[in-house]
């Protein structure tokens, strides 16, 4: 990876966005991946020009955001509102020149009353994916915030039954090591569909006992072996964005510019010289 290609998830630290801007690009990030959420609010309040100037005086370009699952299963009025905020965010993104919009899924209540639960999915997929065409944005699942995406693989196959080429696949390390996800996983035809990266390393504890989001360490804090994970997702052609998204409350304790150098500065090592 290059430093080109770092950039930081907001959700990594507290703070209004004035100030969390400011910290990401004095801690040397070009690149911010928003929590959706408090996006809204701010655009609400100031207006979507007030936040593209923003990110112009702090050099920040938006590559994405996340705020809720793609729903597949709710009941059909419950799942056109959340098809109808999937397609407001990928707007919001799109305004913002933004391209990635991270989203995990649901699944039945009974799984083994659905026939092909993969194919439904993919399915819903696909005709989300063809109502959001239009802003250059594209869906990607992020395999463990769901009850029935559980891997790399199950992500790509949905992908990839969607036969949309804006359905895609995040890859974040810590649900590779708390999922039944593989090394041998991390092969052409599935890093074909991964369109995002997240980055973090995870505690010396077994995938199973581990907790996806609080188990999280800063790259070379934990006992992943990062570098050859990442090697092999770009050996694969991935040519993407690597942003460090975590869930630590030492960093949400820490002022916004503490926390984004310590991280601007763990992702580092990774980065070829």
């Amino acid at each position: 990876m290059k430093k080109s290609q770092l950039a930081i998830n907001s959700v990594s630290t507290r703070g209004g966005l004035e100030e969390t801007l400011a910290a990401y690009a004095a801690a040397g990030f070009t690149n911010v991946e928003f929590v959706l959420g408090p996006v809204h609010e701010y655009v609400a309040q100031h207006g979507i020009e007030a936040l593209r100037r923003l990110l112009d005086t702090h050099k920040l370009q938006c590559i994405g955001g996340f705020e809720t699952g793609l729903e597949c299963f709710s009941p059909a009025e419950q799942r056109e509102r959340n098809h109808q905020l999937i397609l407001e965010n990928a707007r919001l993104l799109a305004e913002l020149g933004g391209t990635n919009l991270v989203v995990g899924t649901d699944g039945p209540s009974d799984v083994g009353t659905i026939e092909h639960p993969l194919g439904e999915m993919a399915k819903v997929f696909g005709q989300v994916a063809k109502s959001i065409k239009g802003t250059g944005v594209n869906l990607c699942i992020e395999f463990n915030w769901s009850p029935v995406v559980k891997s790399l693989r199950t992500a790509a196959e949905i992908a990839r039954r969607s036969r949309a080429n804006n359905v895609g696949v995040l890859f974040d390390p810590a649900h590779y090591h708390c999922t039944p996800t593989k090394f041998d996983q991390i092969n052409a035809e599935n890093v074909a569909y991964i369109k995002h990266v997240h980055v973090n390393d995870m505690r010396d504890k077994p995938g199973e006992l581990s907790n996806c989001n609080s188990d999280r360490e800063l790259p070379g804090k934990g006992h992943l072996d990062l570098k050859a994970i990442f090697n092999q997702i770009e050996k694969h052609g991935y040519k993407g964005y690597f942003s460090i998204e975590m869930f630590n409350d030492k960093l949400w304790a820490m002022s916004p510019s503490k926390a984004a150098k310590l991280m601007y500065e763990s992702m580092l090592p990774l980065c070829k010289k």
